[in-house]
Order: structure tokens, then C-alpha cells, then sequence
């Protein structure tokens, strides 16, 4: 196992959790429609690690985020609006020779490969080829930057980016005396791997040098071809002390050491699907770092799930930490019969405004 259990709050000094990622621009087509027809577009921010950052700074954690942006203006908008909820971006480098990653989309957020057919649920268009951040690399990533981290957050997306970004995951992952619970994403995007049949033995690899891992059934069946359920991937991946794995709309079911425990997710009126699962991950990370039990980390989970549902774009405003905890110690009962909407966050507390069926 690479790790004793679950991270104690109390027992670490420094920054809770550093992401390490790329973040782009994103636009969001200001109507319904094909890139090709829609006419104008929102500008906002997306990026798996940083998206991870802002909602646990925004609950109430200190969050770092480590990147390379372009020395122009796209990364001087990502490092302002990521520092606006909190993120110390003083880790962020600029790359006066290489641009900022911007993408264009529509609805949904990803794609994953299933018997050599791309499931898409979104029409994306990237132009993040060559940018700032795909030039991350063992030697330009300030240690020091990464160091007093209780918790390291990566994902499989950066490891996609180049050769270089690969080799600085394997030496994230790796064991070393001292380092911090490195938490893995596996993010499966199939887009993003020249060869997509390198893309399983990667991410296999990078999740058993990890100590807590997300994975969805989903990219487990898409990258690994495994399928059976929670238990079927388990037992491929024995490595990391805890696994979690999504379940999509079903819920999600974590592996602490031996034991197993499953909790049903929220019923939710989707506005997009855009970040659910990085705030999942905030949301498991924030209760791991309170120390809270299996049943409450997948909760906490499933509520910041909820609240990046309930927005068109990458970032949800989480509930109040007094709110969510009451919320994750419903009886089980009366969290499966819990329904969130859009107004459930016109109440930054959420308060009052839950409805049930």
C-alpha cells in the first residue's frame, strides 16, 4: 500500500492541497448550437487541477496551484480569475515563448473510447499544441513549490501533454521518502493521446504509484478494458490505499485498504456537466483533510458534484461547510430522496432552499 490511510488535517502544517495541471481559457457559446453557427462567446476558465484548487479554496482550504501560463493576456486572466477564489498562483510560471491553452466547447465535458468508438458529449476544439503548460518538465517545477503540500493533486491529463509532462508524472508518482499523499485523477481523454493504446498502460502505471486515486467505470472499461463493477477494478488496481470509483449518475464507491463503501449520488436538475468530477474530487479531498469517515468524504463529493452542476460553467460555490455537513449526515433515506435545482444556490448557504420528492 502506499499509504497508511486517509490524511488527518490536524497532523499537517503548510498547504493543504497543490494541484498541479494545465489551465486554459474556455468559451462557451453564448446560444445553443454548433461551434460553426453559434456567433459570440463567454470567456471563462477550465482546467481539471485548477477547477480541483478553486473549489477547495473556496470551502475554506488553503489551495496552490503549480502551472506554466504564456506571457500574455489569456494567462494573465487564468492566473487573475484562479487567484480570485483564493489559489496561491505565486507558483505559476510564465513562458514568454510559448501561448496560454484556450478551448471552445459546447455542452458535456468529455470523451472516452469504448471497443474503438469515441463516446463524445461535447463538441470541443482545442488549441493547447505547444503551449506553456505542455512544457512543464522535472526541471522547470519549482520542488520547493510542491513541498509543503499535506496532499499533491494530479490528474492523467497532464501526462497526455507531452513527453515532458509524462516524465514529470512519473517522478510525482514514484515513492520517495517524505512526499506528500499524491491524489490521481486518472481523467481519461482520448483526444489528447497521439496513440490511445499507450493511454492505459500510462495511466495504470501513474495510478499504482498514487496513494488515492478517482477513476469513473466509464474510462476504467475505455482505457483498461475493465468491467464488472467497483470490485472488477479493485482488483486490478490493489496499489493505492484508496480508490474511489464513480459510478456516474448511480453514485460512487470508495476503497479504504479492504473495506468498501458505496453511497448513492444526489439527484440534481443538471444545468451542465461541465467540472462535476473535479468538484467531486474537491469535495472527497476537503472531507479527507477533516478526517472524516468513507460515508461522508463520498458525500461531501457528491454535494460539490451538485453545486458545479447547477452552473453553465467549470465552477459551482459550494456549500457552506456548516450546510454540507448537515446535508452529508442525512439518514440514508432522506439523502436518497434529496433534490437539488438551479435555486438551491441563489442562498449562498444553501439553507431553505432544498427540495425533496
Amino acid at each position: 500500500m502506499n499509504a497508511s490511510g486517509p490524511l488527518q488535517g490536524a497532523d499537517h502544517v503548510g498547504t493543504d492541497v497543490v494541484c498541479l495541471g494545465e489551465s486554459m481559457v474556455t468559451f462557451r457559446p453564448s446560444r445553443p448550437g454548433r461551434l460553426a453557427d453559434v456567433p459570440s462567446f463567454e470567456r471563462g476558465i477550465g482546467g481539471a487541477e485548477s477547477n480541483v484548487a478553486c473549489t477547495l479554496a473556496l470551502a475554506g482550504h488553503s489551495a496552490r496551484w503549480v502551472s506554466r501560463v504564456g506571457a500574455d493576456g489569456f494567462g494573465e486572466h487564468l492566473i487573475s480569475a484562479i487567484g480570485a477564489c483564493g489559489v496561491d498562483v505565486s507558483s505559476v510560471e510564465r513562458d514568454p515563448s510559448r501561448p496560454t491553452g484556450i478551448y471552445f466547447r459546447t455542452a458535456g465535458e468529455r470523451a472516452t473510447q469504448v471497443d474503438g468508438e469515441a463516446s463524445e458529449t461535447a463538441e470541443v476544439a482545442y488549441y493547447r499544441a505547444g503551449s506553456a503548460a505542455s512544457a512543464m518538465a522535472p526541471g522547470n517545477i519549482d520542488p520547493d513549490s510542491l513541498a509543503d503540500g499535506g496532499i499533491l493533486h494530479v490528474s492523467g491529463i497532464t501526462a497526455a501533454l507531452s513527453a515532458d509532462c509524462l516524465a514529470l508524472m512519473r517522478e510525482l508518482t514514484a515513492p520517495r521518502p517524505g512526499r506528500p499523499l499524491v491524489s490521481f485523477d486518472v481523467n481519461y481523454r482520448v483526444h489528447l493521446w497521439d496513440d490511445p493504446a499507450q493511454a492505459g498502460p500510462v495511466l495504470l502505471d501513474l495510478a499504482r504509484g498514487s496513494d488515492l486515486v478517482f477513476v469513473g467505470e466509464d474510462e476504467a472499461e475505455a482505457a483498461w478494458g475493465i468491467t464488472g463493477g467497483p470490485a472488477a477494478i479493485r482488483a486490478a488496481l490493489t496499489e493505492p490505499h484508496t480508490l474511489v470509483v464513480k459510478q456516474g449518475a448511480d453514485g460512487a464507491t470508495v476503497f479504504s485498504g479492504t473495506d468498501a463503501t458505496y453511497e448513492p449520488s444526489l439527484k440534481v436538475d443538471v444545468v451542465a456537466s461541465v467540472g462535476a468530477g473535479d468538484a467531486f474530487a474537491a469535495g472527497f479531498l476537503s472531507a479527507t483533510l477533516r478526517g472524516l469517515d468513507d460515508s461522508a468524504r463520498l458525500r461531501h463529493g457528491h454535494l460539490m458534484a451538485a453545486a458545479a452542476l447547477l452552473v453553465p460553467g467549470d465552477l459551482g460555490a459550494p456549500p457552506a461547510r456548516a450546510e454540507a455537513d448537515r446535508l452529508a449526515a442525512l439518514p440514508a433515506e432522506a439523502w436518497e430522496t434529496l433534490r437539488l435545482g438551479p435555486d438551491t444556490i441563489k442562498n449562498e448557504h444553501w439553507a431553505g432552499e432544498v427540495v425533496t420528492t
